[in-house]
């Protein structure tokens, strides 16, 4: 219970009072002496116990019982129904001549107060692939050159750098594993694009990954010509989301969020070759050392082990638990959730030593 600050008495100490003077006879003002209160307030305890007994010694709600002015259920369901014809609340109250103030209060307490309340939220859908490279996600973002420390560090806006110029993050992850490529290049064109691919696909060949599909967004570079050319080329489907729902490549979208907070944001830089010099141990990092929350706190490259050894004894596998909607297999998007019964069970389960990625891509095993 959350006593008020300026509060004499608990419930305990009221009813200590009101037993004081009902069952032991105590005189009303030495029970109001030794509780520290006021004779009259020892006289309303009282009153409240006979009347409620112990239940009645508890805070009320200072809510008023009744509200004379309140809005007429009626006049709620007007102003509902309005609501949920994508009205504003001017309008509304406009139309039916009451105060803005308070349609908006009533829009509030129907919890409408803003319009994209009345928007169908889709519900979420769960994957994961089984095999490492059955999907890879690519992506990528657009980082503002650095030519000095600038304000964001600073916090002196005169220090703002203008006309530096971009560059881009290509990212690439596997979804069954979460193992990650990344590179830092001068911009996201098509042939800039190709080029990563390439590189990505090597990289991930000298794991002992083969990959067969490919998610990218629907950017200039991936509805290319050059792009489609490359996958077929490779013998990679390419499939991409749908238009405006970046939550369907959410694994990269996610991979880019924790890239800015721990490496691109995570400390000053002098210059742009100081960030994309700090790029190559970072990933190291994220690969080989740094527990990952969908993995149940494994790394992606004892996972990588585990799908690769054909054996998830002694490892941990994903500890997203199963949806009604997530779905399994088959081609598209959509592949199996958890193999783990619950998070509770995964995080039981020993995770595997450490495992490194040595230059060239070879995958060490532990000692």
């Amino acid at each position: 219970m959350n006593i008020h600050k300026n509060a004499r008495l608990t419930p305990q100490g009221r009813l200590l009072l009101a037993e004081r003077i009902t069952r032991h006879g105590w005189p009303v003002t030495q029970a109001a002496q030794a509780a520290g209160l006021s004779v009259r307030q020892a006289y309303r305890w009282c009153a409240r116990y006979r009347a409620g007994g112990i239940a009645a010694l508890g805070d009320r709600s200072s809510v008023p019982r009744r509200c004379w002015r309140q809005t007429p259920e009626d006049r709620v369901a007007e102003i509902e129904r309005l609501r949920r014809q994508r009205l504003s609340g001017p309008a509304i109250a406009a139309g039916l001549g009451m105060p803005v103030s308070s349609v908006g209060k009533v829009l509030r307490r129907l919890g409408l107060g803003r319009l994209s309340a009345l928007d169908v939220k889709p519900p979420v859908v769960r994957y994961e692939r089984q095999r490492p490279g059955e999907l890879i996600h690519i992506d990528v973002k657009k980082l503002g050159r650095i030519e000095a420390v600038g304000h964001r560090i600073t916090g002196n806006r005169r220090d703002t750098r203008r006309g530096a110029g971009w560059e881009c993050v290509h990212v690439c992850i596997d979804d069954a594993s979460r193992l990650a490529y990344s590179e830092m290049l001068p911009d996201e064109k098509k042939e800039s694009a190709v080029a990563f691919l390439d590189r990505a696909l090597t990289w991930f060949a000298g794991l002992g990954v083969s990959v067969e599909r490919v998610m990218t967004d629907n950017g200039s570079a991936y509805r290319s010509d050059l792009w489609r050319q490359a996958c077929q080329e490779r013998k990679l489907r390419h499939i991409r989301t749908k238009p405006y729902t970046p939550r369907t490549n959410g694994k990269a979208e996610r991979f880019i969020q924790t890239s800015l907070r721990e490496w691109a944001y995570a400390q000053p830089y002098s210059g742009s070759q100081q960030r994309s010099a700090a790029l190559l141990a970072w990933l190291r990092h994220y690969n080989t050392a740094r527990p990952h929350a969908g993995l149940a706190q494994c790394t992606p490259a004892a996972r990588l082990q585990s799908l690769l050894l054909g054996s998830t004894e002694g490892t941990v596998a994903s500890s997203r638990p199963g949806y009604p909607n997530a779905r399994r297999g088959g081609p598209g998007q959509g592949s199996p959730t958890a193999t783990g019964d619950s998070r509770r069970a995964a995080s039981l389960r020993q995770p595997d030593p450490v495992v490194t990625l040595a230059l060239g891509g070879i995958l060490c095993p532990p000692n």
